[in-house]
């Protein structure tokens, strides 16, 4: 691999101290002043005119081949009814030919939990007719279908078509309805659309069998983003057969070559989401009474939480709990603790003030994702009714000494950081007033919260994993204009994008 020496670059928040950076094997070899270092005979140099450079940035949870195939499906997430959804797919349908072969039409975003009207199989049938239909939530964790889109799910009848949780999750992969070989294809076009916002690598949750999907990307020669690779528990004894340890590559490199995929976390949906009114809380959800169903549903229970999680630690596995009530997170907590495991819980969205402690007592990584603060911002105020102060507490994580990690649970929302970042700094989007303004992060410890654990600064030593980026970010946070800052940053201009020392994305 032939050394790269980046002249004319600047650190993050350093704008009058312009610095070369070496690159080579894959490595940070050295940042040093401009033009103060030795010539390299041998390394190829690229004049970056003046550009920031941080280290390249992670997405900590994604499910990535739903998002490469949501990219292409029917957004009906500005819907505000079920019969504005289904008027949606009726404009659909009408202006282009439905799928080939039986295949449904596939949307995705809706959120219905404040909607005026159900969602039902009878609204889509009216629009549809026997063309198969099958919407997809906004949080994944619920679907609306058609009678013939039930159909093709495998569901011969159901009392309304809106599939929610349990009865959801075993149907969902029966909508992947595209070959591997077109499947890879979205996937490798997805990456280098993520490349082009400075992403270097992406924690891959799709409930899939991962090993074998990625072992099959790489055999075909994947080069493109760095992956670590979740198992769920259908399959984690293919996992633990193999040997695969947190961070094995899942395949064997060639001598002198990287290994961009590895063995990820054992990932578990211990309770639902807000938005499918499941999210497991102490408080019952306003308006919804009495009763243990309005407090939301516990998907896996204590007893059966903390052994799987201790044999996966035991294994050399981290886990990656999910986790959004309240309760669901102190279940989650007492797991860890019980089992002795390492790992995140992935969106803690509402916390009791005295599990932000357990955070970091436990050492347990808080795994969030900061724009689900601005889509659910209303429907928290309707439903969590006098408990937002404590839902998505990034600065009380922060100020506790929680290992913060940002990422977008893409296709729940865009695989774009820099989205996620304004999330967290400003927490305003769209020219709102920031929502619990208490709760923002300053934009250092947002990017430091991407960036995989790496010095923002770029240490000596590190991958050479690097975004180039035409505005310095660390500005683009600074003042008092939150709805400019917020703006600037979604906006973050991205001019290249290295993994181990090779382009990914060239922009200049």
């Amino acid at each position: 691999m032939t050394a790269l020496l980046l002249t004319d670059a600047r650190r993050a928040g350093a704008p009058d101290a312009p610095v070369d950076v070496l690159l080579d094997d894959g490595r940070i070899v050295a940042v040093l002043p401009a033009g103060a270092g030795p010539a390299v005979a041998a390394a190829e140099r690229v004049d970056v005119e003046g550009r920031t450079v941080v280290p390249g940035l992670w997405d900590a949870h994604t499910h990535l081949t739903q998002w490469a195939m949501v990219r292409h499906r029917l957004d009906v997430s500005w819907a505000t009814s079920a019969a504005h959804a289904a008027e949606l797919v009726r404009d659909r349908l009408d202006r282009a030919r439905p799928p080939a072969g039986g295949q449904p039409l596939v949307g995705y975003g809706f959120r219905w939990a404040t909607w005026p009207d159900e969602p039902t199989a009878a609204l889509l049938d009216a629009v549809a007719g026997e063309v198969p239909v099958v919407l997809l939530s906004g949080d994944l964790h619920s679907a609306w279908a058609s009678t013939a889109g039930l159909r093709f799910l495998g569901i011969a009848e159901h009392p309304t078509g809106l599939l929610r949780e349990e009865e959801w999750m075993p149907a969902s992969p029966r909508i992947v309805t595209v070959d591997d070989g077109v499947a890879d294809a979205l996937v490798a076009d997805a990456a280098r659309a993520a490349a082009e916002r400075g992403v270097v690598g992406v924690v891959d949750l799709e409930v899939a069998d991962n090993l074998a999907v990625w072992r099959r990307r790489i055999a075909a020669g994947w080069d493109g983003l760095r992956v670590r690779a979740g198992v769920w528990e259908q399959h984690l004894d293919a996992v633990l057969d193999a040997g695969l340890r947190d961070g094995d590559p899942l395949v064997v490199p060639e001598p002198g070559m990287d290994a961009l995929v590895r063995q990820g976390p054992l990932k578990v949906i211990s309770d639902g989401s807000l938005n499918t009114l499941t999210a497991y809380c102490f408080d019952p959800y306003d308006g919804m009474g009495g009763g243990p169903a309005t407090h939301g549903v516990l998907n896996v229970g204590t007893d059966h939480l903390v052994p799987l999680m201790a044999g996966a630690h035991a294994a050399g596995l981290r886990c990656a709990i999910h986790a959004i009530g309240d309760r669901a997170n102190a279940l989650a907590l007492d797991a860890f603790e019980a089992s002795g495991a390492a790992g995140s819980v992935e969106h803690a969205q509402l916390l009791r003030r005295d599990d932000v402690a357990r955070f970091a007592a436990l050492g347990v990584t808080a795994s969030v994702q900061p724009e689900h603060a601005m889509d659910d911002r209303d429907v928290a105020e309707e439903l969590w009714r006098g408990r937002t102060a404590r839902a998505f507490p990034l600065a009380e994580l922060r100020a506790a000494g929680v290992r913060l990690a940002l990422g977008s649970d893409a296709p729940v929302a865009p695989l774009d950081p820099w989205a996620a970042i304004a999330s967290a700094v400003t927490r305003s989007r769209d020219g709102r007033d920031p929502w619990h303004p208490e709760q923002r992060i300053d934009v250092r410890a947002a990017l430091a919260a991407s960036v995989d654990g790496r010095d923002v600064g770029l240490a000596v030593g590190g991958p050479a994993d690097l975004a180039l980026l035409d505005a310095d970010p660390l500005a683009a946070g600074t003042g008092d204009d939150v709805d400019g800052a917020a703006t600037a940053l979604r906006a973050t201009p991205v001019a290249g994008t290295l993994v181990a020392g090779r382009w990914t994305h060239r922009g200049f």
